[in-house]
């Protein structure tokens, strides 16, 4: 039996690419015909020759040229409705063509100092220098316009067509160039759902400290691009695993030391990953009600991922050798806020996941039995605007192999929803209040706006979150009574 033809996978590819592109056509070729016809060459490049390749559009072009950005400017100079300089010194213009935003860069053969990212540009003259000094040999395929030449001078589509991810030229010189590549290497992984090439993985594990002359942002932009892509997992397996996560989110990592309340299968690191996967899936779609939390969910998915970073340090080693992570969700809750914040989240995002991260046990907390309606209110107050994502939290936090135990725990979180509808229903919980006003307050005690009568208010939101709805006048009786036992009180004249 002879061996597969290893292109009978590749040939299809380019006329399926053709009928991808076939919405952009016109422009492409348009542009190409007027660059040809001012003595230039013109090349899309990048990832939309790559996202054609697999079956995926783009309404966002990048292309190549032998043009320099004063001739690029003069050759689409009333072709383009808009135009704006991007990069100038880098060889970049930008522009718009109807719905299709455009990049046309000059050819460029650059050199770094690897010292920081920013390269001594220089302009190169032919694409195949171009295409070398590209991140990922998927990433140094060229379309030539007009003639719809094919370039691929690193076996990119061959690549491609195998889920690998390599550099064009020898790895270490690639990340070695601009560091920030072996973050987009995890991204890639991620989004594309390519494995990693050995040897590119290798020389990531060497080159890790150099990732320190990139800037946070930078790594934070490739971190959160990771984070929404469609197979996160396996993107953060490879920080983990090439020693990147060590310099980027230690906390991940760190999580292998340790072993969950379900230690008999599983570490806290894999868990943890399971419970990314399983929030994941539980996201309403994209164009969902706010509810529903369209995905991709930046929060979800970075509470997911981190809600037992509190594990590692509160583990302890119980008599008859049981484990236990007392507070972990406290601790983990704090410690999330200073990785968001080293990383330069905004707050936002960085308070919305530390707080999910606080509240993510406060389910287990109560048992699988019966809640009152007081713990059903605070439960739902404490959460807030964050309480559909608790829910797919809390749902997502259960990856035991019992399945009795996983059916009850579900049918246990059904019956507390079923209860958080009824009593919104009835008490419009998402704006739970004291039955008395700031002003009532103030008035019936006596008092001046201040210290006194927020603590005051906030003993009128207690009563009010464990006695539902009982009444103006019973409030106040409440409030009175409360405030006689208060040694800043004073007897009435």
């Amino acid at each position: 039996m002879s061996a597969p033809d290893p292109n009978a996978r590749i040939e299809p590819l380019l006329p399926q690419a053709l009928r991808e592109l076939a919405p952009v056509m016109q422009v492409l070729t348009d542009l190409g015909e007027r660059f040809a016809g001012a003595g230039h060459e013109l090349a899309l490049v990048g990832g939309p020759v790559r996202d054609a390749f697999l079956g995926r559009g783009s309404s966002d072009l990048d292309l190549t040229t032998s043009a320099t950005p004063e001739q690029i400017e003069a050759v689409v100079a009333g072709w383009a409705d808009a135009l704006w300089d991007v990069g100038r010194s880098f060889g970049t213009i930008a522009m718009r063509r109807g719905t299709y935003t455009i990049e046309i860069t000059t050819y460029r053969a650059d050199a770094y100092d690897g010292i920081t990212r920013k390269p001594v540009v220089a302009f190169g003259h032919d694409l195949t220098q171009d295409l070398v000094r590209r991140d990922f040999t998927v990433n140094a395929m060229a379309l030539c316009l007009p003639q719809l030449r094919f370039v691929d001078p690193h076996g990119g589509l061959a690549d491609l067509a195998n889920g690998r991810l390599r550099t064009p030229g020898p790895p270490a010189v690639s990340f070695a160039d601009d560091p920030l590549r072996m973050m987009r290497a995890a991204r890639f992984v991620a989004q594309l759902g390519f494995e990693l090439d050995p040897g590119a993985a290798q020389a990531i594990h060497a080159a890790v400290d150099s990732l320190q002359i990139v800037s946070v942002e930078r790594i934070q932009a490739e971190l959160v691009k990771l984070l929404l892509a469609p197979q996160p997992r396996e993107g953060l397996r490879v920080l983990v695993d090439t020693g990147l996560a060590q310099r980027v989110l230690p906390e991940l990592p760190g999580m292998q030391l340790a072993i969950d309340e379900h230690h008999r299968h599983k570490d806290v690191y894999e868990h943890s990953l399971t419970v990314l996967d399983q929030a994941i899936a539980l996201e309403g779609p994209a164009d969902g009600p706010p509810e529903s939390v369209p995905g991709p969910d930046l929060v979800l998915r970075l509470a997911a991922l981190l809600h037992d970073i509190g594990k590692p340090p509160t583990r302890r080693f119980e008599p008859g050798g049981g484990v236990s992570f007392h507070h972990h969700e406290v601790v983990g809750a704090k410690m999330a806020t200073r990785r968001l914040n080293a990383l330069r989240f905004d707050k936002e995002t960085t308070k919305a996941v530390a707080r999910l991260i606080e509240l993510h046990l406060r389910f287990h907390g109560y048992g699988e039995g019966e809640w009152t309606d007081s713990a059903v209110r605070r439960y739902v107050t404490d959460a807030g605007s964050l309480l559909p994502r608790l829910h797919r939290l809390t749902r997502a936090d259960c990856t035991t192999r019992n399945r009795r135990k996983a059916a009850r725990l579900a049918s246990a979180y059904d019956s507390l929803e079923a209860r958080i509808t009824e009593l919104m229903a009835a008490e419009e919980l998402r704006a739970v209040r004291p039955e008395l006003d700031g002003y009532e307050i103030a008035q019936t005690l006596g008092i001046a706006p201040g210290r006194l009568l927020g603590k005051a208010y906030k003993f009128l939101l207690a009563v009010r979150l464990d006695q539902g709805l009982i009444g103006p006048e019973a409030a106040r009786r409440e409030l009175l009574a409360w405030w006689a036992e208060q040694p800043e009180s004073t007897p009435a004249d």
